[in-house]
């Protein structure tokens, strides 16, 4: 039975560095820093300038490892997207930024492993309900007015631009 061990740490993107605490914990489980830094930047890279959360999976015996990244969260996802640095302590009253109706959707998608949605019309939905909880805006519109407009079908040719996108994922 191989004697497996697990390191969670969080990195920004593409930025991880051997600097500790990671650098002496790898060490101290026999792995060169350096290398497992290298792979957990190559892999984290498409998520620059995001927290993202990465599992190095360690097999004690043999000293192979195995990197699993966990998905950026929607907040920080959208944060990004609206450029804002965090979310509004008033979302009701302050908003913090404004995304596209696209933008929303391309998060979705990339979300998608992660929500219990059958449709990308909810997972859309789902998406700018976290959008109006942190105070962004979508299309200029408090997004609780987007998703009544989305029932309505007035997103419906934008979402089947991007139906084949979510079907692939």
């Amino acid at each position: 039975m191989p004697r497996i061990r697990v390191v969670r740490l969080h990195v920004q993107g593409g930025r991880a560095t051997p600097a500790p605490p990671l650098g002496p914990t790898l060490q101290q489980l026999g792995l060169d820093p350096a290398r497992v830094v290298d792979d957990i930047n190559k892999v984290t890279k498409p998520y620059g300038g995001l927290e993202v959360r990465v599992d190095v999976i360690v097999d004690l015996d043999t000293l192979q490892y195995d990197l699993k990244v966990k998905l950026p969260t929607t907040t920080s996802l959208l944060l990004k997207a609206a450029g804002a640095e965090a979310p509004s302590g008033d979302p009701a009253h302050k908003k913090v930024g404004n995304i596209s109706i696209e933008k929303a959707i391309e998060i979705a998608i990339l979300k998608k492993p992660e929500l219990n949605s059958k449709s990308l019309k909810a997972a859309v939905k789902t998406i700018l309900g976290t959008a109006r909880s942190i105070g962004i805006a979508v299309e200029g519109k408090d997004p609780k007015e987007v998703q009544a407009e989305i029932d309505r079908g007035l997103y419906d040719p934008v979402l089947l631009k991007y139906e084949d996108m979510w079907r692939s994922q």
